[in-house]
């Protein structure tokens, strides 16, 4: 039989799935420690934002993502690129 999540053809994206590959995470904040936007690959594994961009990257960081780059997109806005896998 299978699953009500299999049937909607939805993916699962919060942690406790298994995953496999490389995922790739852009994350938004204001020069001021402010969440703006996180921009994900289709199956990258997250936790929810908090508001606070020191918290979201603590939590990625603890799912096991790496910080590739820091590109400031503006004189108040931040751009992290972080990688998952392979």
């Amino acid at each position: 039989m299978r699953s009500k999540r299999e049937i909607q053809g939805q993916p699962q994206t919060m942690i406790g799935q298994a995953w496999t590959g490389r995922h790739v995470i852009l994350l938004h904040c204001t020069n001021n420690n402010q969440f703006i936007n996180l921009y994900k690959s289709y199956h990258a594994p997250i936790e929810p934002p908090r508001q606070n961009c020191a918290e979201t990257l603590s939590q990625l960081l603890s799912i096991g993502y790496r910080i590739m780059a820091i590109t400031p997109i503006s004189a108040h806005h931040i751009q992290y690129f972080l990688v998952l896998g392979d």
